[in-house]
């Protein structure tokens, strides 16, 4: 631990491999634009908002692991509440200067910093060094697993390094003693809220709902939207290979076509497409596929294909012409500036460990994800009496005991 004068605490390899997996693959399919130039985030009030709530589960042991750990280690047991959490990743160009996490007149409630790293420096970005300005140590290295935490007060000034490449992942808490900014109280009263406007005969109630457009626009030095600029779902996407293709004979989707809100846009079916080959599979919307296109990327390795070769081969077909120039259109214009997105979400870190794209891998994904989907989705419907009854989000046991 620091001296009295700079409190803070390094821990190494305190949040599992498995968990920085699980958050960076909730980040990548659910994240917006953040709060500052090439940072996006994901709060857990977002996740509420975007219908999929289930996936503050895989928060709430590391959450709770956390508190406990930074009460025992600053002597300040029982006297805590968690602020805030969330994923917070700085891409290409951002950075941030000296600064208290303390430092604006609303921010005063804050009293602790707990910073999760999801992934590693040098495998994973460049640049995106934290430094103290004052005290041991004075610089850290991200690695994936390590935790730092500090007092948010100007006793630990600090600065992050412009990431030059890649993308650098967080979880980010803060802690006051001030129960008024109680972060669990107010996400228990929003999973309530959502809770009574969901009905049992409703659909597939764990498929995702988009926020507005402009929450996943990035576009450089705050142009207006549709001006320059992409669609941060539709990017993470492209990074990674795939397009998306229209089913909708009436689609407005084009390039050309101004009288449809980009939200209404983001709302339609699509497929995905790679090289000249469609899935010809219809999901419900762009975060229907962006998550499921994320899980893929985690979970590629270990998904049992056998169950799903032979209705594979009947779902992949040839891209027509007509649909190639379908895709075209539609990266026009959700990639307005595709070297953008590139260079901002595009990394040469880490290349030579992509896994090979199959379609059979993929398919055996798409069930998978609904899956995972559904068992986080009955864990929640179960721990939210408790939560309610608490005011509080904590692991709920369902072991029979």
């Amino acid at each position: 631990m620091g001296d009295s004068r700079h409190p803070r605490v390094i821990l190494k390899n305190f949040v599992s491999v498995e968990e920085c997996k699980e958050l960076e693959f909730i980040h990548k399919s659910c994240c917006t634009v953040g709060y500052r130039p090439n940072v996006f985030s994901t709060t857990l009030s977002h996740l509420i908002a975007t219908r999929s709530p289930h996936l503050i589960l895989p928060f709430v042991p590391i959450r709770e692991r956390l508190k406990e750990k930074l009460e025992e280690c600053f002597g300040c047991e029982y006297e805590l509440f968690i602020e805030f959490t969330g994923l917070i990743s700085w891409t290409r160009g951002a950075s941030i200067g000296w600064h208290s996490d303390d430092n604006r007149p609303y921010l005063k409630q804050r009293d602790f910093a707990a910073v999760c790293y999801l992934n590693s420096y040098g495998n994973d970005f460049k640049g995106g060094l934290f430094h103290f300005q004052d005290g041991d140590p004075t610089t850290i290295e991200p690695l994936a697993g390590d935790v730092v935490m500090y007092t948010a007060d100007c006793r630990n000034i600090h600065s992050v390094d412009e990431i030059t490449d890649g993308e650098r992942l967080t979880l980010t808490l803060w802690f006051s003693r001030d129960c008024s900014h109680d972060e669990d109280a107010k996400l228990v009263c929003l999973l309530s809220q959502s809770q009574l406007h969901s009905s049992n005969n409703e659909p597939d109630p764990y498929l995702p709902l988009p926020a507005s457009s402009s929450m996943y626009w990035f576009s450089p030095d705050h142009i207006s939207q549709h001006q320059s600029g992409f669609d941060i779902c539709w990017a993470r996407m492209h990074i990674l290979g795939y397009d998306l293709f229209s089913p909708q004979d009436k689609s407005c989707f084009s390039a050309l076509d101004s009288s449809c809100d980009f939200s209404e846009r983001l709302m339609e079916q699509l497929q995905l497409a790679r090289g000249d080959e469609l899935f010809d599979l219809e999901f419900v919307n762009i975060l229907h596929v962006l998550q499921v296109v994320q899980f893929y990327s985690w979970k590629a390795s270990k998904l049992q294909t056998s169950k799903v070769e032979r209705e594979t081969e009947n779902l992949v077909v040839k891209l027509s012409e007509s649909q190639r120039e379908k895709i075209n259109n539609l990266r026009t214009t959700f990639l307005n500036d595709q070297q953008l997105a590139e260079t901002v979400l595009g990394t040469s870190c880490g290349e030579s460990r992509q896994h090979s794209f199959q379609w059979v891998s993929f398919s055996a994904a798409v069930g998978a994800w609904e899956d995972y989907t559904r068992e986080l989705r009955k864990e929640l419907v179960l721990s939210l009496p408790y939560w309610r009854t608490h005011q509080a989000i904590f692991s709920v046991p369902f072991d029979g005991s």
